[in-house]
């Protein structure tokens, strides 16, 4: 079966407290908002402790060009690429040697926080040891559904060419969006909420020889896929593109959609794999927010220590977006396994969609 041998995580060099961004935000909106004291608590009710930037604080005081964001962008998201590649394929957590650029047979580089022709892709293997014959397979749009999206094409490209391997690099940059003069509350929550990071993750086919190099004496290995567009949707998540740059759309309704519209489409993918919900051992659900993640509990009736990583992810980072699911796998693959535990990877993102990964904890055979 198709593993996921490794993962690697970089945290961009600025971080802030969210203490210090709630008074920012005040500083920043109180001409914008009356009621800018009644609105702050959404910094402090959504957990989160702590989140990483791209950039300084002081950069947000100042408006920026759509080509000046894109050019940082460009070149941050560049360099960040490089280390969380080095981290996966170096990670002493989950490879008994580091594994070297060349063995690695197509990068999935996912994004949607800024624009790059040529794709990242390329100006990262520029700067690393790839073959020139590593196939691309840039992913742009998905936005926080990005990371399990990405791990399910891999999947598929893995199963067809089993002896190979596939890196799925996940680069968003979320702070650079970030929108001074934006006056509509999407913007604040948004700005109570978002973060940047970078996640990679090695995915192997069935007989590619890195699985020999494998740590832990289990792994997860994905075993199914699933992915589903809500019709009429695209209002609910997203950009607004416009002079300035990237403008977020991010509606209120998202908890009562997870809450009405996930858990049948849960049901139905695990149904047809002959699993119930109460037989998941790992819930590896992209953080959106508080309320996301109590969403999940309600609709899923499932018990809080199933959210655990991902509250952890989402109290010390933020939401990344598609990176931030990475995030969690990695916590849940440190954790001690029985073989055949079976773990749910789960995001949600722009379209509005849903994707969903079947994994199982198995060890090499």
């Amino acid at each position: 079966m198709v593993s996921i041998l490794s993962v690697g995580t970089f945290r961009p060099p600025n971080r802030l407290t969210q203490d210090l961004t709630m008074e920012f935000a005040k500083e920043l909106f109180s001409e914008s908002f009356s009621d800018i004291n009644r609105l702050l608590p959404v910094f402090k009710n959504g957990q989160i402790d702590e989140r990483h930037f791209a950039v300084p604080i002081e950069w947000f005081e100042e408006s920026h060009t759509l080509q000046e964001r894109n050019d940082l962008y460009i070149e941050l998201a560049t360099e960040f690429g490089v280390e969380a590649i080095k981290t996966c394929l170096q990670n002493e957590a989950f490879l008994k040697e580091p594994i070297e650029e060349k063995e690695i047979d197509a990068i999935v580089l996912v994004t949607s926080s800024g624009m790059s022709t040529p794709s990242l892709d390329a100006r990262i293997m520029n700067q690393m040891s790839f073959s020139p014959h590593t196939k691309r397979i840039p992913l742009w749009g998905l936005g926080c559904a990005g990371g399990a999206i990405g791990i399910s094409r891999a999947f598929e490209y893995a199963r067809a060419y089993p002896e190979q391997n596939v890196l799925v690099c996940c680069i968003e940059l979320c702070s650079l969006t970030f929108q001074k003069n934006d006056r509509s509350k999407s913007n604040l929550i948004g700005a109570s909420l978002f973060a940047d990071g970078v996640a990679c993750a090695l995915v192997c086919g069935e007989h590619s020889s890195l699985t020999q190099n494998a740590k832990r004496p289990l792994r997860p290995m994905v075993t199914a896929t699933h992915s589903t567009l809500m019709p009429d949707s695209e209002e609910i998540m997203g950009w607004d593109v416009k002079d300035t740059g990237l403008h977020v759309v991010f509606s209120r309704d998202i908890p009562s959609v997870v809450e009405n519209w996930f858990k049948p489409n849960v049901e139905g993918f695990l149904h047809e794999h002959g699993l119930e919900i109460g037989q998941i051992d790992s819930f590896v659900a992209h953080p959106g927010g508080k309320k996301v993640l109590d969403a999940y509990e309600a609709s899923l009736s499932i018990p809080t220590t199933l959210t655990e990583e991902a509250r952890d992810v989402l109290r010390m980072n933020g939401n990344m977006s598609s990176p931030t699911v990475l995030y969690v796998l990695e916590e849940c693959m440190k954790k001690e396994r029985q073989s055949g535990d079976i773990g749910l990877m789960a995001a949600l993102g722009p379209g509005f969609c849903s994707e969903l990964v079947l994994l199982k904890w198995e060890g090499v055979h």
